[in-house]
């Protein structure tokens, strides 16, 4: 009996050594890869790659030592119509001025970019429009750096112009402009299209006042002023004047900060 225990002990040994055997020459099936979080539609990148802010476009060249050129300028928007006197200005190959108002720059802030990726000139016309020669000297500093910060989160360039709302400046205004690095820009003819509304009141009385140096005062805020638009760039130049910015109207001299200008003269 016990030569017969002993004999399956044995077997069962041997068997035991068998299987193990097999076990250890047997590949192990490899597992599947891990799915990568790119791998997933849903999973953000690791490192997400900032866009890469546009071009800016050049303003159109133009030597205003030797042209003679008077500026374009828009004040208090951007607003409903701006897209479309952008579009024109494109067609028509201009630059302008827009001194912008800072309770428009709010609700339309894709407008105040695209107007300086297209090469125009972005201005400051003060946050809500007060006369500034009317409140305290902390209201202008606000009123106008308000502008100032928002322009430059959007642009990435802070104005270098500004425009007193309804031309009001004196002393301090100066004295707050020159602290923010802001020239005052006047105007040497205005179509008061804020108050007359037909296109081409606002184009003749444009072209009677425009001037070699002269500074043009609009607004793209009114419904008359943009259909005015064409006619009155067109009316510049058959008279030989060449609209253009700001800067450019002055180059290759800068306005400087403070000081109150009315023309390039």
């Amino acid at each position: 009996m016990l030569t017969s225990r002993r004999l399956a002990q044995t077997a069962v040994a041997v068997a035991l050594s068998a299987a193990v055997a097999a076990c250890g020459s047997a590949k192990v099936a490899p597992s599947p890869p891990a799915k990568s979080a790119a791998a997933s539609p849903l999973a953000a990148p690791r490192n997400p790659v900032p866009s890469p802010r546009p071009t800016r476009a050049r303003p159109h060249p133009v030597d205003c030592r030797t042209a003679r050129c008077v500026a374009l300028t828009f004040d208090a928007g951007p607003g409903r119509d701006t897209a479309e006197l952008l579009d024109i200005l494109k067609a028509k190959r201009v630059n302008a001025t827009f001194f912008l108002l800072g309770n428009d720059i709010r609700t339309r802030p894709r407008l105040v970019t695209r107007e300086d990726l297209e090469g125009h000139e972005v201005g400051n016309h003060s946050w809500t429009h007060p006369r500034l020669t009317e409140v305290s000297d902390a209201e202008i500093r606000s009123e106008l750096g308000r502008v100032q910060k928002r322009v430059r989160q959007l642009t990435g360039r802070t104005p270098t112009l500004m425009r007193p709302p309804q031309g009001r400046t004196d002393e301090r205004v100066a004295a707050v402009a020159r602290s923010l690095g802001l020239a005052q820009i006047l105007w040497t003819v205005t179509a008061s299209d804020y108050r007359d509304h037909d296109p081409d009141v606002i184009t003749s009385r444009v072209l009677e006042g425009a001037a070699p140096g002269g500074i043009i005062l609009l607004h793209d805020i009114y419904p008359g002023t943009v259909p005015a638009v064409p006619g009155i760039i067109d009316g510049l130049r058959a008279r030989g004047l060449t609209p253009v910015t700001v800067s450019q109207l002055f180059a290759p001299d800068k306005p400087q900060a403070g000081t109150a200008y009315w023309n390039a003269g």
